[in-house]
């Protein structure tokens, strides 16, 4: 017997060019083809102790996927199904994400995934977010256009237009993700995604109100086709239409994701930023480099949580959090004010971020977030591709801003390991709201034992510091304490994406955010 070595990637190649065989001949005789792999229902144990509700399981987190949009989770569960790795799930659901939920963040924005593979110890953080351009040319003054986008009872300010975008990343990451830890054919990993832009998809009800808001900027050119055919706005249960990310994801499958920073897509872009005064430059794209780095750790509630470093300061906040199991409602509400207020910096701006989560059959997972800020207005003339505005974004502004730089940024990806392995997985979107609707979650679940659904549904808080938003759904005590304590409250009417949105896969089961039309789905 011989035995050859093989690339992971060589190996997935054939065995998808077998599939493809199979599935040719199955519907030529019509048969339905059924998943390549059956995973055996793993069963969890309840242990209680004190007076907690539940303790985690000590059991492998079930693969699954947990997304900002259903279709986004069920791109990535048909990857799973076929046998790919957590990496290839995720890469196809951040892929489709930039079908799905165009509205909330786009192939030319940037991002962040942390992975851990199975078997190891070891989280590995991987930056792929927007880096400052400007490379090869004279520093110059951009010309901003600025909108007025009301927010609730607030009217925010946001600078949009072709010299707000950076220099994009998340195609770089995803070829970087899939050829770190990919066995799939990158063409395969686009399919989803491409499905999805030919047939169209109805536009869910969190992501129809946050197009309502973001009306100004996302129909004020090339969008206006898109999001308002006909001159009217989209709403829950349209078809969302976007043929141009058709062509654009025919490219990215036939020249991989190169194509935006050498390819046919570099051109494009190049030559709207030309036309329209934008500082993205040819110099910039050749640059432009993926970064591996160490993720911030901190012990909490029994596990060890890992996650990027970063504006967010999540590891910071949970090192100070202390338990709230137990802890009255009135109680755990002013522990959460003072401790997740927003950083003076923040709060002047919304930019719009998905997250997703993967966890495959091995024990391996993958999360990854990734933003276009608002958007800037701009989309690659026929290819439906909308421009970051990461430079408008006043929130990300804390450094100074050299050619090249990486941008700052609130992401953070996150992953929870104890002796046995990953406990969960788990990333928010949400921008200054990400850090305090993540520590609630993984409170709810590592602390308080609720199931991850639960601790997602759960009405949150958000805190200025002075001013403290409620969801609908807490007790009139917390009300009392919070004013009594000299916070002005303020109380919304329903649940909102205003107050993040969170994904988590967990050894308990997974959790899609209702706030932004999320879905958790598992083998």
């Amino acid at each position: 017997m011989v035995i050859l070595a093989m690339r992971a990637q060589m190996l997935g190649e054939l065995l998808y060019a077998l599939r493809k065989q199979r599935d040719l001949h199955l519907g030529g005789a019509g048969v339905a083809g059924s998943p390549s792999m059956v995973v055996e229902n793993l069963a969890l144990c309840v242990l209680r102790e004190g007076h907690d509700r539940r303790r985690l399981a000590k059991v492998q987190a079930p693969p699954g996927v947990a997304a900002g949009h259903p279709a986004t989770a069920e791109a990535g569960l048909e990857i799973l199904a076929e046998g790919g790795t957590a990496v290839d799930a995720a890469v196809a659901a951040a892929l489709a994400s930039c079908v799905a939920e165009s509205v909330m963040t786009g192939i030319a924005g940037g991002g962040y995934a942390v992975l851990v593979e199975a078997g190891s110890r070891q989280v590995q953080v991987l930056d792929f977010f927007v880096a400052v351009p400007g490379l090869g040319q004279p520093r110059a003054t951009p010309v901003l256009e600025e909108l007025a986008v009301p927010f609730g009872e607030e009217l925010v300010h946001y600078y949009v237009g072709a010299a707000t975008c950076a220099v994009p990343g998340v195609p770089a990451g995803l070829d970087e993700l899939w050829r770190h830890a990919g066995t799939l054919p990158w063409e395969r990993l686009v399919e989803p995604a491409l499905r999805l832009a030919r047939d169209g998809l109805a536009m869910p009800p969190a992501q129809a109100k946050c197009l309502a808001m973001l009306a100004p900027v996302m129909t004020m050119r090339e969008g206006g086709q898109i999001y308002a055919p006909g001159g009217r706005l989209l709403e829950a249960g349209d078809r969302l239409d976007q043929p141009g990310l058709v062509a654009a994801l025919e490219v990215v499958a036939a020249e991989g994701a190169g194509t935006f920073y050498e390819g046919t897509l570099a051109e494009s872009l190049l030559r709207l930023m030309d036309e329209r005064d934008g500082l993205v430059t040819q110099e910039d794209l050749a640059a432009y480099r993926v970064e591996w780095a160490e993720p911030a750790e901190v012990a909490y509630a029994g596990v060890r949580v890992q996650a990027r470093r970063g504006l967010s300061q999540l590891t910071d906040t949970l090192a100070a959090l202390p338990r709230l199991n137990g802890v009255p409602p009135a109680g755990r509400a002013l522990v959460l004010a003072r401790l997740l207020a927003a950083p003076l910096y923040s709060g002047r701006t919304y930019e719009h971020t998905t997250n997703l989560c993967v966890v495959d059959a091995t024990g391996s997972a993958c999360v990854i977030t990734t933003s276009l800020g608002l958007g800037s207005g701009d989309f690659l003339p026929g290819y439906d591709v909308h421009l970051n505005s990461m430079l408008g974004e006043f929130d990300l502004l804390v450094g100074p801003l050299d050619p090249g730089k990486r941008m700052a940024s609130m992401m953070s990806p996150t992953v929870a390991l104890d002796g046995e392995g990953l406990v969960l997985a788990a990333g928010a979107a949400g921008g200054t709201r990400l850090r305090p609707a993540l520590a609630q979650v993984l409170s709810g679940i590592l602390d308080e034992g609720l199931p991850p659904q639960e601790a997602v549904d759960r009405p949150r808080l958000h805190s200025t510091g002075k001013i403290v938003h409620l969801e609908p759904g807490f007790e009139d005590s917390v009300v009392e304490a919070l004013a009594g304590d000299g916070y002005d409250v303020r109380l919304w009417e329903e649940q909102h994406h205003y107050f993040g949105g969170v994904s988590v896969v967990a050894r308990d089961g997974g959790a899609g955010d209702p706030r932004r039309s999320g879905l958790a789905l598992s083998l």
